[in-house]
């Protein structure tokens, strides 16, 4: 008898201890710690890039910022602290997955694959894989790069639809990984890759930030279109609707088409350079859907 009473009380502990972690959400945790842990990258021209050591700039930060004010409010906690994190394209999932970061906002795809470990907010752009040449090289498609050395960052979608379309295509390219944007364009401006396959939008930041931007272009059709999206940690609807609302909000408004013409049609920092990249038909479709669907 006094077993199963022990059994029982066993039992109820550990449902108790189950319950209590799913009631410990991300908004639960901010509310205890008093911090949200904001995500960026290094070198995701104009999403999420540094103007200064450890000054972060440009779209999706300002669409951290404003998820931010919203948690502010929902928690009733206006001297919320506020700690940024650098990560890379390798480290960005673990990093939510293991609660180490809340949010990551940078220039991240939304698929099938990576839903399995995260949520993902409402998409805020469109892009798909294309190449960043130097123009002296004459190279104009994928079909130019048969047999010569290409770059992509490590842990990017990029990496599996390159390798993909090289094995289909058999063009015998030789793929090299950088540990991020900046280092895989530096593999290219030293010549050490005749190309680097990646969003295009990034490749155009690149661009505009280089040295000698008129060195360089984008060039080959997109290989595929996919959404990016905020990051967060899976199976917390509650986060999930502050920060989907935070954006349909922007959306409706006309705040998040302003905020659109500043990184993307106005010059931008360091080099006050504009990408001139008009929003795509699928984004201002999802300006009116608030669709958070991913790329298959």
């Amino acid at each position: 008898m006094k077993s199963s009473v022990l059994m029982a009380s066993m039992a109820a502990a550990v449902l108790l201890a189950a319950t209590g972690a799913q009631a410990a959400d991300t908004l639960a945790k901010i509310a205890e710690s008093g911090k949200i842990t904001l995500a960026y990258r290094e070198s995701s021209v104009p999403f999420s890039y540094l103007e200064g050591p450890g000054k972060p700039i440009g779209f999706s930060v300002e669409l951290s910022n404003a998820v931010v004010e919203a948690v502010k409010k929902k928690l009733n906690k206006p001297n919320l602290q506020v700690a940024l994190m650098p990560v890379t394209s390798q480290n960005r999932i673990p990093l939510i997955t293991n609660g180490t970061i809340d949010l990551e906002c940078g220039s991240t795809t939304n698929n099938t694959a990576r839903g399995k470990d995260v949520a993902f907010a409402i998409n805020h752009f469109y892009t798909g894989t294309r190449l960043l040449v130097k123009k002296s090289s004459k190279i104009k498609d994928y079909a130019d790069l048969a047999k010569k050395t290409v770059a992509s960052t490590t842990g990017t979608t990029n990496v599996l639809v390159m390798r993909k379309y090289n094995i289909e295509k058999n063009l015998g390219m030789n793929i090299v990984l950088g540990k991020d944007h900046a280092d895989s364009f530096l593999l290219l401006e030293s010549d050490r890759a005749a190309a680097f396959a990646m969003d295009d939008i990034l490749l155009f930041g690149l661009i505009a930030n280089a040295k000698t931007p008129s060195d360089f272009e984008v060039v080959g059709e997109s290989l595929q279109v996919e959404p990016y999206a905020c990051m967060l940690p899976k199976d917390d609807p509650a986060f999930k609707k502050v920060v989907d609302d935070t954006f349909a909000a922007m959306m409706k408004s006309g705040e998040f088409e302003k905020l659109y013409d500043k990184w993307f049609m106005q010059p931008i920092p360091p080099r006050g350079v504009p990408l001139n990249l008009p929003m795509s038909p699928q984004l201002k479709e999802n300006l009116k859907v608030l669709s958070d669907k991913p790329a298959t």
